[in-house]
């Protein structure tokens, strides 16, 4: 449940977060990243309450802005817009929720998780392209 306190955190956190000058962070496309998020509005992917994270995919860069794809260990059975990775990037199942695409700065990155193989790569292309396309 989200209380007065979670936003005031939130809200110190981001203004931090906001004023950072230096990028010593350089994601690259392909590459999956942990990312500070906020709290998750209707049929958005559910992030961590304690941390403020979320781990993301890379898809491309725009300047000082990244295009990227949630990801998740849920499941939701018959859901299209759900993907299975081959590998466990969290020790579990992970899958990439390709209907939860977002815009992020460059500020809100935190460390690099896992860089995706080639395999991968292929196969979620093919995947996005197929969907969306």
């Amino acid at each position: 449940m989200v209380t007065i306190d979670k936003f005031e955190n939130w809200n110190k956190l981001k203004q931090e977060i906001h004023f950072w000058e230096q990028n010593n962070k350089n994601p690259k496309y392909w590459e999956i990243w942990n990312i500070y998020n906020w709290i998750n509005i209707g049929y958005e992917s559910i992030w961590k309450w304690d941390k403020y994270e979320r781990p993301v995919l890379v898809l491309k860069k725009l300047w000082q802005i990244y295009l990227c794809i949630t990801m998740t260990t849920k499941w939701k059975d018959n859901n299209i817009f759900y993907y299975k990775l081959n590998n466990n990037y969290f020790n579990k199942k992970s899958y990439l929720t390709l209907s939860q695409w977002k815009c992020i700065d460059w500020k809100r990155f935190i460390k690099k998780i896992w860089e995706l193989s080639h395999r991968d790569l292929f196969l979620i292309k093919k995947e996005i392209i197929n969907l969306w396309f």
